[in-house]
């Protein structure tokens, strides 16, 4: 019977930015999943430009949903840091 490698780095082991990611590149599961679930963009495609393999797209996606609460912490963690990053800035957006 084959073994299974899995690709993923858990948000504990990882190194960029304590997020999960696929082993081997800097893309994180967050990424991934913002990229096909919330835009829209086809997992193929989103292979393509990260020059992947579609199967770590799929296992990014479902290791995003296997894993609700870690990915809760990395969101919130993420969102803090942003509002953080507004708030220092002393640019300020054009008006539109």
């Amino acid at each position: 019977m084959a073994t299974q490698q899995y690709r993923i780095v858990s948000a504990e082991d990882s190194e960029i930015h304590g997020e999960p990611h696929i082993e081997g590149s800097r893309v994180t599961v967050r990424d991934v999943h913002a990229r096909v679930e919330q835009r829209g963009l086809a997992p193929e495609r989103v292979a393509e430009r990260y020059n992947l393999d579609i199967a770590d797209v799929y296992e990014a996606l479902a290791y995003y949903h296997t894993n609700p609460e870690e990915m809760r912490r990395v969101e919130k963690r993420h969102d803090r840091a942003a509002a953080e990053a507004r708030e220092r800035s002393s640019l300020t957006p054009p008006d539109s």
